[in-house]
């Protein structure tokens, strides 16, 4: 149980860890994207306007003037350098309706020419967006009386930028994910020692307190059987009843705590599990005739395990016995033994005396839990059984779950490997 407790917590820690930092890279990442895009907006806004003092002829006509004018900063944002549309690269066409370019200003960049401006401006015409990337180049589109004009700006150097930083973001959280999980790999046994500390004194506890109690329960039996010598009565009848009962409770609370850690030590074999559930079912048919209750069986033949035969029909004995008590008087009972993606499938199901809410179900397998809130125990049971069979399917590499269709049924299903 511990080595699973360490396993659970190492991938359970893993598991938030890489969700972490997922969500840092991402968010960091759409930041940076959402940057790089506001940015060039911000460009395309002072590059777009035809009456900046960028457009001017006579500037044109000069080249890039080497003191930016003052009236420039009328047309710059606050937070943009002057610098910035100078050192910026675009080219800028006016296409008709028709998409046929009627002009065209590929003077501010190198990179493109008159065919490989064409292709952009048919992507971007038929995006249907007034804004948005062809490519390494932000466009902005908006239509006037000669037609509509489209500025395409360079935004290579920005995207290789943010793709940089996009790998090197995951390769950093690929690997941090990575030291996190071989660091709880090497910790995790410092973290659960308290819990399995806990949990051996606990073992210890419920097993040196069984063998402790077997002894005066013992001693009581055989002082009972000494008083019914003298003759039979109602008290020493109860006091036999309620020593076999803590008795029973006893044994049960051992096996239990021997069964959590019996995985690796349960002495395993082939065993026909076909015929030791036949058998197993056929010694409760009398209790369930005995209450009227309809006992179906269908059972697929030769389905063989690898496990202690022992402990697999007592689990088989304590699904039925459960079954069978909390069966209602002309109930039915269905037992259903098959084979199921390399699985033996064990389904038990029965109709039910009082409803059961589905919200129980999560607990049905806790240590002396019952639905019946008033710890009701006329069926004779501790609520323990349950778990005894949780422990024996764990401890054979299996699953158990319980549900319920209309409330008036309960079905406990336990799956094996083959």
């Amino acid at each position: 149980m511990i080595d699973k407790l360490k396993r659970k917590f190492i991938v359970t820690a893993t598991v938030c860890m890489f969700f972490l930092m997922t969500a840092l890279v991402l968010i960091m990442n759409i930041v940076n994207y959402c940057g790089v895009v506001s940015e060039s907006n911000a460009i395309l806004d002072v590059l777009s306007r035809p009456d900046a003092p960028l457009f001017i002829e006579e500037n044109l006509d000069e080249g890039f003037p080497p003191e930016i004018p003052e009236n420039m900063r009328g047309f710059v944002p606050s937070g943009m350098s002057l610098e910035v549309p100078f050192e910026s690269r675009f080219f800028i066409v006016t296409v008709s309706k028709d998409g046929e370019i009627l002009q065209s200003d590929l003077s501010r960049i190198i990179s493109v020419d008159e065919n490989s401006a064409k292709q952009y401006i048919d992507r971007a015409l038929n995006s249907r967006k007034d804004r948005g990337f062809v490519g390494d180049f932000r466009y902005s589109r908006k239509a006037d009386e000669m037609g509509t004009r489209i500025l395409f700006l360079d935004c290579g150097r920005k995207l290789d930028t943010f793709r940089d930083f996009l790998w090197i973001s995951i390769v950093s959280g690929l690997f941090g994910c990575v030291a996190v999980f071989l660091a709880f790999v090497l910790t995790a046994g410092k973290i659960v020692a308290p819990i399995a500390e806990s949990y051996e004194k606990q073992k210890r506890f419920i097993s040196d307190a069984g063998h402790e109690i077997k002894t005066p329960l013992t001693i009581i039996n055989a002082n009972v059987d000494l008083l019914e010598s003298d003759g039979e009565n109602e008290e020493l009848a109860d006091i036999r009843d309620q020593v076999r009962r803590l008795t029973e409770l006893t044994n049960n609370l051992v096996l239990l705590s021997k069964m959590e850690e019996a995985e690796h030590t349960l002495r395993k074999t082939e065993v026909s599990l076909s015929d030791l559930v036949s058998s197993t079912a056929g010694s409760f048919r009398a209790p369930a005739a005995l209450h009227d209750i309809d006992f179906t069986v269908r059972i697929t033949p030769d389905l063989t395990i690898v496990g202690s035969a022992d402990t697999l029909r007592q689990m088989v004995s304590v699904l039925l016995d459960n079954a069978v008590k909390y069966s209602p008087e002309g109930g039915r009972i269905t037992l259903e033994l098959a084979a199921h993606k390399k699985k033996a499938v064990l389904t038990i199901t029965n109709a039910t005396k009082d409803k059961v809410d589905k919200k129980d179900l999560q607990y049905v397998f806790d240590r002396f839990y019952r639905t019946d809130t008033s710890r009701n125990s006329m069926t004779g049971g501790h609520g323990i059984g349950l778990s005894i069979a949780r422990a024996i399917a764990g401890a054979h590499g299996g699953t158990i779950s319980a549900s319920t269709e209309s409330g008036q049924d309960f079905c406990v299903t336990v799956a094996l490997p083959l």
